[in-house]
């Protein structure tokens, strides 16, 4: 639980976060069962996996993935298209319902894994929560799946509730309240840059940690980067949870936008647009394709925004002012066919 800048322990079913959790732990695990192995002539299906990932790229992550975590995967048998049994990971869902103040806001569908930094996120690019908010308190509970953020200052949004977009994200995705109420008040920093050389390696160092989507599949990840190096890497069934938890964690951790660079798995879509320009991140990288009115809201914005990038190629659709050619491109490797996720293997899939 989250009480007044500080993590203090509350009632059964509440689990506490800490900035440590999930970037070292949980190796145990992630390395047994790959790939097809066969016992009692039942197949065990994994999608592969980063092999003998580089311990000094998985140092440079604060936060990572914990495929290893027994809460975020179950094994499920079935049939494959010989009719062959088959045993395979999949990745679980559950409904988590968020309160700001004793207001019910949503009920989202989620991994669950950091339900605190999805609740403060949520509610931070929902301008629910302002940047000068004082938290007092987040209390999850799993047995009844619910979090509650309380703030120092009331609040009451039922006004706002009534008006509900959906959203193009995975999990069924919900804005409240005009979409574009404080995008125009945003101003980037010009002077930000994203060197070719950084591109390539994020893309590499993303791709090969190891993830519930390499465990799993059907999932989405989000990385806030510096430079070459990632940061935070979070994973859910949706990319908007999964932005909205990274930006949690910067809010709750006092992480700056200045200098960051965000990277994702998914489509290029107006509500990661709107997003990313809300945190203040000035720079967005995507393996998959774009929408018309993501690019709009990106030029609007002076927002970088770069997709399609896998192996050596990308493409700019915005802000290319800031890119800094300082790699050849042919130097640079093709992604592994195991690695390759969906946006790897067509231009617009997510």
């Amino acid at each position: 639980m989250w009480r007044g800048g500080r993590i203090v322990p509350v009632m059964k079913g509440d689990r506490n976060i800490d900035a440590s959790e999930g970037a070292s732990g949980g190796d145990s695990g992630r390395d047994a069962g790959r790939g097809i192995g066969g016992i009692g002539g039942l197949q065990t299906l994994r999608r592969g996996h980063a092999k003998a990932a580089d311990p000094a790229v998985l140092a440079e992550f604060e936060l990572r993935p914990d495929p290893g975590d027994p809460r975020l995967t179950e094994r499920v048998r079935g049939v494959d298209q010989d009719g062959k049994a088959i045993e395979t990971a999949v990745v679980v869902e559950r409904p988590l319902t968020l309160y700001l103040n004793g207001q019910e806001i949503v009920t989202m569908m989620t991994i669950a894994d950091f339900p605190e930094y999805l609740a403060v996120g949520y509610l931070l690019n929902q301008n629910m929560l302002r940047h000068d908010d004082k938290i007092t308190s987040i209390q999850h509970d799993d047995d009844i799946e619910t979090v509650v953020v309380r703030t120092e200052r009331e609040t009451d949004f039922e006004d706002k509730l009534k008006k509900k977009t959906q959203t193009s994200g995975c999990a069924q995705g919900t804005a409240f309240g005009d979409l574009m109420e404080k995008f125009d008040e945003v101003a980037l920093p010009g002077d930000a840059v994203i060197h070719t050389s950084w591109l390539y390696a994020l893309s590499r160092k993303i791709n090969t940690t190891p993830s519930l989507y390499l465990e799993a599949g059907a999932i989405h990840g989000c990385v806030l980067c510096r430079e070459d190096r990632p940061l935070i890497y979070m994973e859910d069934v949706g990319r908007h949870n999964a932005i909205d938890k990274i930006a949690g964690y910067m809010f709750m951790k006092g992480i700056a936008a200045e200098g960051k660079i965000f990277y994702t798995t998914g489509r290029l879509t107006s509500e990661m647009v709107i997003k990313t320009v809300q945190m203040g991140v000035p720079i967005l990288i995507s393996r998959s394709g774009f929408t018309a009115w993501g690019v709009d809201l990106a030029r609007r914005a002076n927002l970088t925004l770069i997709g399609r990038a896998k192996g050596r190629r990308f493409v700019a659709l915005a802000g290319a002012d800031r890119i800094v050619y300082d790699f050849d491109p042919a130097t640079v490797a093709e992604e592994d066919a195991r690695h390759q996720r969906k946006g790897g293997r067509a231009d617009d899939a997510a």
